[in-house]
Formats: C-alpha cells, sequence, structure tokens
C-alpha cells in the first residue's frame, strides 16, 4: 500500500513540474554606479552613531559589545549605559540589558546613560528620560531615551511623544520586559 501511495505521489509531483511554463528572465537594465548609490540609501537607524562618535568603556576583544546581550554598542550607542561593576567599567546597548543584571542580583555603581543630544555619558540620576516615543527602542517595545536637559527631553517628546520620567520610572517600566 505504502509503494503504490508513493508511487502515485512522484507521478503527480513530476506531472506538476513537467506542466509548468518555463520563466525567462527579465532583461535588466544597466545603471551607473553613482545613480544606484544615491537611489537605494541604506536607512540608518536612529540609535546609530558612527565609530568616532561612540564612547566605549571596555576593553578587548568585546569593547564594543554590550556586556549582557553581545549587541553592537556603536549601532545602539543612544541608548547605551555603563556602570563600575567590581572596580571595571562595564557598557549595556539598553536599560533594558542593564534591568537584566539588576534583576539577576549583580551591583553596580555609579551608573551613566548616552544624553541623546551630546551624545556623552551623563549619570542616570540626572537624565530625563522619554519613556514610549515613537522612536524605536533597542531590546524593548517600549522606547526609552535620556537627555541632560529638560528641555531636550520636552522638545523630542514634542516630536516624537511618550512620557517623561527620571531613571528609576524607566527602571520599573524596563523591569515590566521581564513579567
Amino acid at each position: 500500500m505504502f509503494k503504490i501511495i508513493s508511487l502515485v505521489f512522484m507521478l503527480l509531483l513530476f506531472s506538476a513540474c513537467s506542466n509548468k511554463e518555463e520563466v525567462k528572465p527579465k532583461p535588466t537594465t544597466q545603471v551607473n554606479a553613482k545613480k544606484v548609490k544615491t537611489m537605494h540609501k541604506p536607512s540608518k537607524m536612529f540609535q546609530t552613531v558612527s565609530k568616532d562618535k561612540a564612547v566605549l568603556v571596555q576593553k578587548g576583544a568585546k569593547a564594543n559589545s554590550c556586556a549582557v546581550c553581545g549587541m553592537n554598542l556603536t549601532k545602539f550607542y543612544k541608548t547605551s549605559h555603563n556602570a563600575t561593576k567590581d572596580g571595571e567599567p562595564i557598557q549595556y546597548c539598553s536599560i533594558h540589558c542593564l534591568a537584566n543584571n539588576l534583576e539577576s542580583g549583580v551591583e553596580l555603581e555609579n551608573p551613566n546613560v548616552v544624553d541623546v543630544k551630546s551624545l556623552k555619558f551623563i549619570p542616570v540620576l540626572q537624565a530625563y528620560y522619554v519613556v514610549g516615543s515613537d522612536v524605536r527602542g533597542t531590546m524593548s517595545r517600549v522606547s526609552k531615551y535620556a537627555f541632560a536637559s529638560l528641555d531636550d527631553a520636552k522638545a523630542f517628546q514634542k516630536k516624537h511623544g511618550g512620557k517623561i520620567m527620571d531613571f528609576r520610572g524607566a527602571l520599573e517600566v524596563a523591569k515590566k520586559d521581564f513579567k
């Protein structure tokens, strides 16, 4: 019985393949290399900065990798956080990964976050976080971007929405990702 079913299946498969019309490739058009570059510019993520603008605090081969998830810190720089753990600098791609480390019992000192406007690290307790804007977040559906100045946070909020919070409020929102 199995041999008969297999044979019928093979015949149906073979007949379906042989009845297909031949697909001819469409003619290609050559385009000047300069025009191709201007027509197809890759979209840049909001979080990304050039390597020369990113401040990386970790050393060695993994200096540009998040200490928790391994994501590229330059690519996700505008949501980057850093701190000191056991006397060594540690850097995260986002408050999500920082919260993950804190939830696992890691003790951190001197936590900082990147100010979106200046791209410099500032103490998290001095930052104004815009939480839940329409700008895509890192490691979370709910974005969290930090600013050194309340006026900069309000300008970002006016353009992109979201709610302005302090670090503790943003951290509580980030912790909800783990529930």
